[in-house]
């Protein structure tokens, strides 16, 4: 039984959201009727299989999900998307019979919302390095000091997954993950005011000695890139759900494009636009960059839907050393093209749209905040070139 985006997101709800969407970029707000729609919808159980209580999506549907709702609300899916990250790596850890991301799929069928605090500032290493300081509880679990930015969800949050290093020269994994409640220990910043993807409220975060339970800790892993299930399953659902909503953004900026173009008439030439050469070229162009990132998007998330389930089927692949070159690189050519494609409909679209009432003008500022999201540009191609030609300064041979 498939789980079919334009029946969970009908038309008319997009449209709500869709007007919602001008109101909270204006007033820099979260959209809270939207996360309320959402959870009528079972959204928060939307990645939880179906023999624990869930929907039962799989990554595959929630891409088509998130691109579909990004189109009418980028930043109401942006939001979510942390949520289903969290859940999307639960479900591949389980899938991979790895414990630890049980509680998570718990929480989720109990209706709670999840975000997920791992950027630090300075930190390039991500997910995979920390800055906080994850110290003994003495119970099991940990005590946790330190600064989370691009906290999206910020101010609905129910539990945030975080990770701290544990401090020491000789610990074996020095690298704690796992889920906190909201408690005095957690403050949340009303520092989020940006240029686009206003409505995520992803304010800082800081942490002073935010208690860790010894049941919530879901993993611990080496400092660097490693295959713990969780954490692969984060950088695999973090990396294709965020080109999902830049690439169901720039779809609905094409969908825009046409429809100015078809109305639109050139005073001196007298002719629809949609007849100008140059404006069916912009748009062309804009059409065929997001088609393949659709089918690139679609191919690695069936590669990681079937990695560990037994269900592959022709044409899925095991990525094997290449997973995170695969999944950072789909990110950054998804994102580039979206950013490319919304910059060639407004080229077409004439000055109307440089508007703030312009909801096009609003895809623009919205779009350019995939440049942030890791892996960011510098990362991927430091990676590749690493893949191709080993570390700087490393032995070559004559």
């Amino acid at each position: 039984m498939t789980v079919d985006a334009v029946a969970l997101l009908p038309d008319p709800l997009l449209r709500s959201f869709r007007e919602r969407a001008a109101v909270h970029d204006r007033e820099n707000t979260f959209p809270r009727d939207d996360l309320e729609d959402l959870r009528e919808l079972g959204y928060m159980r939307l990645l939880v299989p179906r023999e624990l209580g869930g929907i039962g999506a799989t990554l595959l549907e929630a891409s088509r999900i998130q691109r579909r709702l990004a189109g009418a609300a980028p930043a109401t899916a942006l939001a979510m998307n942390m949520h289903l990250v969290i859940t999307g790596a639960a479900l591949h850890a389980r899938r991979l019979g790895a414990e630890g991301g049980e509680p998570i799929l718990e929480h989720a069928l109990a209706g709670r919302l999840l975000a997920f605090g791992v950027s630090e500032p300075g930190n390039e290493a991500m997910l995979f390095d920390s800055q906080t300081v994850a110290r003994s509880d003495g119970q099991g679990g940990y005590l946790l000091e330190g600064t989370k930015i691009f906290t999206s969800l910020a101010p609905v949050w129910d539990r945030l997954v975080v990770h701290g290093r544990i401090p020491g020269d000789d610990v074996d994994l020095p690298l704690v993950l796992g889920s906190i409640e909201r408690t005095d220990a957690v403050e949340t910043l009303d520092d989020w005011d940006t240029q686009g993807m206003r409505a995520t409220q992803s304010r800082t975060t800081r942490l002073h000695g935010a208690r860790l339970a010894a049941e919530d800790v879901i993993t611990r892993t080496p400092v660097g890139p490693n295959t713990d299930p969780f954490v692969m399953g984060i950088f695999g659902a973090f990396e294709l759900l965020l080109a999902s909503v830049y690439t169901g953004l720039a779809e609905r900026a094409v969908e825009l494009g046409t429809q100015i173009a078809s109305r639109r008439r050139s005073a001196t030439r007298g002719i629809v636009l949609a007849d100008d050469p140059d404006v069916r070229r912009r748009l062309a162009g804009a059409a065929i960059a997001l088609a393949g990132s659709v089918l690139q998007i679609e191919k690695v998330v069936a590669d990681l839907d079937a990695l560990g389930t037994g269900t592959s089927t022709p044409g899925t692949v095991d990525h094997g050393p290449r997973w995170f070159l695969q999944l950072s690189g789909v990110k950054h050519r998804a994102t580039e093209a979206a950013i490319g494609a919304v910059d060639q409909v407004l080229r077409a679209s004439g000055g109307a749209h440089f508007s703030r009432t312009s909801e096009l003008e609003r895809l623009s500022r919205d779009v350019r905040a995939g440049l942030y999201h890791p892996s960011d540009e510098e990362s991927v191609h430091g990676s590749y070139a690493r893949a191709l030609l080993g570390e700087i300064g490393a032995d070559r041979e004559e």
